[in-house]
């Protein structure tokens, strides 16, 4: 085992480890400072939205829906 080739690679490999830290950091501090959307890569992933609906309205949505089942029963029961 050659010891120091290891310790060169080593030291190679946690340099351009420090750059890729040193770029990831400069694009966070940019991050802020710029308007709009991000990039699809940089977006943060979050749980997705979901609709609120007020208790009125989904009332308002089950009523039209046993409306259309009863109509589909109807039009079954006639044939």
């Amino acid at each position: 085992m050659n010891i120091p080739k290891v310790i060169a690679d080593l030291q190679q490999y946690k340099a351009q480890l420090e750059r890729a830290i040193a770029a990831l950091e400069r694009l966070a501090r940019k991050r802020g400072e710029k308007r709009g959307r991000p990039p699809k890569g940089m977006a943060e992933v979050g749980k997705p939205r979901t609709r609120k609906f007020s208790a009125a309205t989904r009332a308002r949505m089950a009523a039209a829906q046993r409306k259309r089942w009863a109509a589909l029963r109807k039009s079954k029961g006639s044939k």
